[in-house]
């Protein structure tokens, strides 16, 4: 079977190497960082891949769903736990499939280090997006959708991330000026030699 690699428009990062064969890239940062839309645009700058949305697995609890606040309990973390584990396997399972499966969540302090444990694929590479309070806060007010309220300020996640997620884990970029474009195309060249997973 022959597969073909999506153009790329002219000054683009080139797919090629690790990003040819199945392999799991983790797109972490915080909300409205900009990991749903960089996670998008990688996936469709590959020729076999998926956008494994962790969220999803939060939203498919009907009735029962405990929510992540800074004093969370045993049953939010739980939850928390199940949803990484239930991404992982089907991370796993996409990538056995033969696709470069691109998994994004907020993954923050300890959380990130567990599930880049819990997936078994190699390649792996994980890629924190950390554009600046100012700009997330701009990203923010720009959007249908409003992802703060009284539990989280942009500030408090914030500083989970710079201060409480280890800083040797993966490639971290400050995307604050940089373009969608930019951050897929610092992702393709840099991901698989800075941000790789032994």
């Amino acid at each position: 079977m022959t597969v073909n690699v999506p153009d790329t428009a002219p000054g683009r990062v080139t797919p090629q190497g690790p990003w040819l064969a199945p392999g799991v890239v983790v797109i972490t940062g915080i909300q409205a960082a900009g990991k749903s839309t960089v996670a998008q645009a990688l996936a469709e700058r590959l020729p076999r891949s998926v956008h494994l949305r962790g969220d999803g697995f939060r939203r498919n609890i009907i009735r029962g769903q405990v929510g992540m606040t800074p004093d969370a309990g045993e049953d939010a973390l739980a939850q928390l736990r199940l949803r990484h584990r239930l991404t992982a396997t089907c991370a796993d399972e996409y990538a056995r499939a033969g696709f470069t499966v691109v998994v994004q969540d907020i993954l923050l302090g300890e959380h990130l280090a567990q599930l880049a444990g819990d997936i078994a694929t190699r390649p792996l590479a994980v890629v924190a997006l950390l554009p600046d309070p100012e700009t997330v806060a701009g990203r923010e007010a720009a959007r249908p959708k409003t992802a703060y309220g009284p539990d989280w300020s942009v500030e408090d996640l914030d500083v989970l991330l710079r201060a409480e997620t280890p800083r040797d884990l993966g490639l971290w970029l400050d995307t604050s000026r940089q373009t969608v474009d930019e951050t897929v195309d610092t992702i393709l060249d840099r991901a698989w030699t800075e941000g790789s997973v032994a």
